[in-house]
C-alpha cells in the first residue's frame, strides 16, 4: 500500500527557498520605498540633534567657567574637586607624620534668621595628607576625621576606606599617622597615641620623590532639605592639631599655608564671616578650610556645568517619531489590507514579524547612533566655547552612551512594533508606547514628582532604558542630590536598558503568538 505525499504550496516552497534574508530584503524594500517613513526617520534624527543642542544653549549666555571651562582631572581621568586649605612642608623620600587632632568644628550659613549654624558637616574633613604637588588633580593619600562618618583614609579622589568609628570631641583627641615608604602610603588612627589601628595601605604608582605633606581642613556646602526643595549653603571646617611628630627627609624652615585651588571650588564655599587660613602656636596648629578633595558629581554641586547626557535631552523627542514609525510599519499594513498579501507570499508569520523588527530596529538604531555621535561633540564644543564646565568621561563611557542611544531607539521601535501588532490601531498603540517610555521619563527628570515616585517610575517602566545614557557616577563619600531630576537613575546603565528590552521582548513575543493565531 502506498501513501501519496501532499505537495507543499508554491508560496511555501518559495518562502523556504528564499529564507529569512529574502524576507528581510522584502521588508527593507517596503520600508525604504515609503517616502513618509523615510522622511519621518530623517525628522527623528534632526529633532534629536536640534532639541539636544537647543536645550543646552541659551543665546548669549556664558558659564561660570569664564575661560577656565574644564574641571581638574584626577589620576584616573575623572573630574575632581581639589580645593582645601593646606599647611605644608616638603617631604623628600620616605618619612612619616604623626599628630593628635584635638577638635573638628564647623559653621554654616544656615541658621534661623540668618545666624550661622554651628557644627561640622557630615563630610567635613580635617587630617593629614601627602600630595604629589599643590597642582589640582595630583595624586595624594590622606587620613582624616570627618564630621559624621568617623575616621577615613582616602586617596586619588575616588577611593575611600572607613577606619575606627572614634569621634573627636573636647574630651577626646584622635591621633593620626601617615607613613610613606616608596610609593606606598599607610594610614593609622589611635585614641591614645600608643595603640594604633591600621586604616589602609595604598600604592600611588609613580609618586614623585618629593611631596607636599601636612595638615588640612575642608568642608563641602551644608545641605538643607526644606519644603521648597534641597538647598546648599556655605560651610567651613576647623581642625585643631597638636604639635606634629616628623620622621624622614622633611624640609627645614617654617610651615606654609596654601588655599589649594585658589578657592573652595564647586563643592563648597566660605561663609560670610569665616575664611580659610591657619594659626600656629607652640602647641600646634589651627586650620580652617572649605571645599572638598573628592570626585565631582552631578546635580547642584556640579557648579553650572553640563554632562554628556544633557546634550542628549532631545532623545525623547526623536523617540516619539521612532515610536510612531515603528507602530505604523505594521498597523499601516493592517489598515490597507497589505498584510494579507504579505502573508500569502510568506506564510511564516513569525519570520515576517522578525524581519520587520530587524528593519525598524536597525533604522532606529542608526538614527540614535548618528544623532548621539553628532550631538555630543557639537554640544561639548558649544558649552566650552561659552565658558561652561563639561563633565569629562572616558572614551569607553562615551562609546557606551553613543551606542546605548542607538540601542534605546531600537528597543523602543521593536516595542512599538509589538504593541502595534497586538492592538492593530495606530493611534492607540502610539499613545500607549509613548505613555510608557517618554511620559515617565519627562515626569521623573523634570522634578515635578517626589524623588521616590520618580525612582519607582525609572525602575519599573520602559523609561528605565534611558539609564543607558547616564554618565554621572555616584560616590557615597560625596554630598549631593542623587535623584532623577539631577541626572541620577536608580538602575545602572545596562540594568535599566535590560528593563526596556524585557518589555520589548514580551510585546514582540505576544505579537508573534497572536499573529499566528488570528486572521490578518
Amino acid at each position: 500500500m502506498t501513501t501519496a505525499l501532499t505537495p507543499r504550496p508554491p508560496a511555501t516552497r518559495r518562502a523556504e527557498r528564499g529564507g529569512f534574508l529574502a524576507t528581510l530584503h522584502a521588508e527593507w524594500t517596503k520600508f525604504r520605498t515609503v517616502r513618509g517613513w523615510v522622511l519621518a526617520m530623517a525628522a527623528a534624527l534632526l529633532v534629536t540633534i536640534v532639541v539636544g543642542l537647543l536645550g543646552t544653549a541659551a543665546p548669549g549666555s556664558t558659564g561660570p567657567g569664564s575661560g577656565s571651562a574644564s574641571y581638574p582631572k584626577g589620576p584616573g581621568g575623572e573630574a575632581v574637586n581639589d580645593n582645601f586649605y593646606l599647611v605644608h612642608k616638603k617631604l623628600t623620600g620616605d618619612g612619616s607624620l604623626t599628630v593628635d587632632l584635638r577638635s573638628l568644628t564647623g559653621v554654616a550659613d544656615t541658621g534661623i534668621g540668618g545666624k550661622p549654624a554651628k557644627g561640622a558637616q557630615p563630610w567635613a574633613k580635617a587630617g593629614i595628607i601627602m600630595k604629589e604637588s599643590l597642582t589640582q588633580g595630583s595624586p595624594y593619600a590622606a587620613v582624616m576625621a570627618t564630621g559624621g562618618h568617623g575616621v577615613r583614609m582616602q586617596y586619588d579622589y575616588t577611593h575611600d576606606t572607613a577606619g575606627p568609628s572614634g569621634k573627636v570631641s573636647k574630651d577626646s583627641s584622635l591621633w593620626l599617622r601617615l607613613v610613606r615608604s616608596g610609593d606606598s602610603l599607610t594610614g593609622y588612627a589611635s585614641t591614645d597615641g600608643s595603640r594604633w589601628t591600621k586604616v589602609d595601605s595604598v600604592k600611588l604608582p609613580g609618586l614623585t620623590h618629593t611631596v607636599q605633606a601636612g595638615f588640612f581642613a575642608a568642608s563641602p556646602e551644608a545641605k538643607q532639605d526644606t519644603a521648597a526643595g534641597t538647598g546648599f549653603s556655605p560651610a567651613v571646617a576647623t581642625g585643631t592639631f597638636g604639635a606634629p611628630g616628623l620622621k624622614g627627609g622633611w624640609s627645614q624652615g617654617e610651615w606654609s599655608g596654601t588655599q589649594v585651588g585658589g578657592d573652595a571650588g564647586t563643592s563648597g564655599s566660605y561663609t560670610n564671616t569665616t575664611k580659610g587660613g591657619f594659626t600656629q602656636t607652640v602647641g600646634g596648629f589651627t586650620v580652617t578650610g572649605a571645599g572638598d578633595i573628592a570626585p565631582v558629581v552631578g546635580g547642584p554641586v556640579m557648579g553650572g556645568g553640563f554632562s554628556v547626557e544633557n546634550f542628549l535631552v532631545g532623545t525623547f523627542a526623536g523617540l516619539i517619531v521612532v515610536i510612531a514609525v515603528g507602530t505604523v510599519f505594521i498597523t499601516g499594513e493592517y489598515r490597507r489590507g497589505l498584510l494579507r498579501t504579505t502573508m500569502t507570499a510568506i506564510p511564516l508569520r513569525g519570520r515576517v514579524l522578525g524581519a520587520k523588527a530587524l528593519v525598524a530596529g536597525g533604522v532606529a538604531f542608526a538614527i540614535g547612533l548618528v544623532a548621539a555621535a553628532i550631538t555630543i561633540p557639537t554640544g561639548e564644543r558649544g558649552a566650552l566655547g561659552r565658558g561652561f564646565h563639561v563633565f569629562p568621561v572616558t572614551s569607553a563611557t562615551e562609546l557606551r552612551v553613543v551606542a546605548g542611544t542607538g540601542l534605546l531607539c531600537a528597543a523602543a521601535a521593536v516595542l512599538a512594533l509589538g504593541v502595534g501588532t497586538l492592538l492593530r490601531r495606530s493611534a492607540t498603540a502610539v499613545a500607549l508606547v509613548i505613555a510608557s517610555i517618554v511620559l515617565p521619563f519627562l515626569l521623573a527628570t523634570s522634578g515635578v514628582l517626589p524623588p521616590g515616585v520618580s525612582e519607582w517610575l525609572l525602575r519599573v517602566t520602559p523609561a528605565a532604558g534611558f539609564a543607558v545614557q547616564q554618565t554621572l557616577p555616584y560616590y557615597a563619600q560625596v554630598l549631593s542630590v542623587y535623584e532623577p531630576s539631577t541626572g541620577y537613575y536608580p538602575l545602572a546603565p545596562w540594568a535599566g536598558f535590560a528593563v526596556l528590552c524585557g518589555y520589548a521582548v514580551l510585546a514582540f513575543g505576544l505579537a508573534v503568538v497572536q499573529l499566528r493565531r488570528r486572521d490578518v
